[in-house]
C-alpha cells in the first residue's frame, strides 16, 4: 500500500479547502442552515458544475469523474472541517451508488448524469430510525427493519402494473429537499418477506415531506410520509425482485456483481463505503476543532501567562492530537480498502466519531465560559459528533457488530 497521495488528490483537497474558506465561514454556515433547503444552493451548484464533487466516484460513462472512494473521502474531510451542510453525503455517498449497483441501464443513463452534475439531489429513505441497520453498520440488515409486513415501516404493493408505497420514514438525510427518493420498502407478506428499493420523484401525489428540528442543524433531516405514492422499482424488473437476497437475476451480471447478494448486499456495500467517507469527514471536523482550541489557548491568558503553556492543558491537547491522527490513519485505510472489498469502514467510523467527540468536548472545556455560549461555534462540532452517533452508531454498537462479524469471541477464525 502506497500511503502517499497523488498530485490529483492533493489538488482536490487544496481546491476544495480554498473554496470552503471563502464561501463557508461561520456566518455563511449559520445563514445556510436557516434557509428552507438547509444548505447554500449556490455553493452546491459550484460543487457540481465547477468541481464535479457529486460525481467523483461515479464512472465517466455516466457523467462522473471516475475517481475512487479515496478522493470522495478527501473531499468530505474538507467539508467536514467547516461542517458544510449540503446533500453531498445523501446524494453521492448513499443514493447514487445504489442506482449504479441495482438500476437498469435506462435508469442509470437517466439519473446518474444528473446526480453527478448536482442538478438532481437524492436521498436514501429507510423506515423509522433504521438507517444504521439498513446499511449493515450495527446489525444484520437481512431482518425486518423495513416493516416485516407488520404495521409501521414502508409497505409496497402492486397496482395497475406498477407499485404503490405507503408508510413513513423519520430520519431521512436531506429528504425535504431531494429531487429523488430511493425508498426501501417491504413487500411480499409473511410467506415471501423481502425488502426492495423504489424510486419516488419529488412532487409525487401523496408524498409529504417535513423538515425536522434536529440536534445537528448542519445535517438536515426530514420526516417522509408516503400515502399511496406511485413508485418505480429500482431495477425495473419483477423477476429482479424475486427475493431480497437475490435481486436482479435477469437485469445483467454487472448489477448482480455490484449488489453482491441483492438489495441487502448492495446496502451493506454502500454502508461500508459510507462509513469510510463519514470517518474522513469526522476526522476533518475533529482536526479543525483541535486547531481552533490550540489557537485559543495560545491567546487566552491566566495568571499572567497563556493557558496553553500549562502542562495539564498540553497533556489534554496531546491526547486529542494522538486520537485524531490515529482516526485519520484508520479513515484513509478504510477508504483505500473499500475499493478492495474489505469491510473496515465501520471500525474506522467508530474511531473517528470517538475522536471527534473527544476533540469537541475538550474544545468546549478549554474555551472556558465562551465555549458554552450559543454564539461560539464549539457546540456545533460537539453536536455533529453526537448527531452522527445517533444516526450511524453508537460507537460501541459499530465495534460490537464488527467483532461479531469477525467472530472474535466465539473461537472462530477472524475474517474481515
Amino acid at each position: 500500500m502506497d500511503a502517499s497521495f497523488t498530485a490529483e488528490q492533493d489538488e482536490i483537497r487544496r481546491t476544495l479547502r480554498e473554496l470552503l474558506h471563502k464561501r463557508c465561514g461561520p456566518e455563511e454556515l449559520r445563514a445556510a442552515v436557516g434557509t428552507p433547503a438547509g444548505y447554500d444552493t449556490a455553493l452546491w451548484e459550484a460543487f457540481g458544475r465547477q468541481l464535479g464533487l457529486p460525481g467523483l466516484a461515479l464512472p465517466e460513462r455516466y457523467g462522473g469523474v471516475g475517481c475512487s472512494v479515496t478522493e470522495l473521502a478527501l473531499a468530505c474531510e474538507e467539508s467536514g472541517r467547516v461542517l458544510a451542510p449540503g446533500p453531498l453525503l445523501a446524494t453521492a455517498v448513499l443514493a447514487a451508488p445504489l442506482v449504479l449497483a441495482l438500476g437498469t441501464e435506462a435508469q442509470r443513463t437517466a439519473l446518474l448524469p444528473r446526480l453527478a452534475s448536482g442538478e438532481l439531489t437524492a436521498a436514501l429513505t429507510v423506515p423509522g430510525t433504521a438507517l444504521a441497520t439498513a446499511l449493515g453498520l450495527v446489525g444484520d440488515n437481512r431482518g425486518d427493519w423495513s416493516g416485516g409486513g407488520r404495521a409501521g415501516g414502508v409497505q409496497a404493493r402492486r397496482a395497475d402494473g406498477g407499485w404503490r408505497l405507503y408508510g413513513q420514514a423519520a430520519q431521512v438525510l436531506d429528504g425535504h429537499s431531494a429531487g429523488l427518493l430511493v425508498v426501501a420498502a417491504h413487500t411480499g407478506g409473511f410467506a415471501r418477506s423481502r425488502t426492495l428499493l423504489f424510486l419516488v420523484r419529488a412532487g409525487a401525489e401523496g408524498l409529504v415531506r417535513v423538515r425536522q428540528t434536529t440536534l445537528d442543524e448542519t445535517r438536515p433531516q426530514a420526516r417522509v410520509e408516503l400515502r399511496d405514492v406511485e413508485a418505480e422499482l429500482l431495477g425495473g424488473s419483477d423477476a429482479g425482485s424475486d427475493a431480497g437476497s437475490d435481486v436482479g437475476s435477469d437485469v445483467g451480471s454487472e448489477r448482480r456483481g455490484a449488489a453482491g447478494s441483492g438489495v441487502p448486499g448492495a446496502l451493506a456495500a454502500v454502508g461500508n463505503t459510507a462509513a469510510a467517507v463519514l470517518a474522513a469527514e469526522a476526522v476533518g471536523a475533529a482536526d479543525r476543532a483541535l486547531e481552533r482550541t490550540v489557537e485559543y489557548v495560545r491567546q487566552r491568558e491566566q495568571f499572567g501567562r497563556a493557558i496553553g503553556s500549562f502542562q495539564a492543558v498540553k497533556h489534554r491537547l496531546a491526547d486529542v492530537y494522538v486520537a485524531v491522527q490515529a482516526a485519520r490513519s484508520a479513515a484513509y485505510y478504510a477508504a483505500w480498502a473499500a475499493a478492495k472489498g474489505e469491510r473496515v469502514g465501520p471500525l474506522a467510523l467508530a474511531q473517528a466519531l470517538e475522536a471527534l467527540r473527544t476533540a469537541a468536548a475538550e474544545g468546549i472545556q478549554l474555551h472556558g465560559g465562551i465555549g458554552f455560549t450559543w454564539e461560539h461555534d464549539a457546540h456545533l462540532y460537539f453536536k455533529r459528533a453526537s448527531g452522527d452517533e445517533l444516526l450511524f452508531g453508537p460507537v460501541h454498537r459499530l465495534r460490537g457488530h464488527a467483532a461479531d462479524a469477525a467472530r472474535l469471541f466465539d473461537g472462530g477464525e477472524v475474517a474481515v
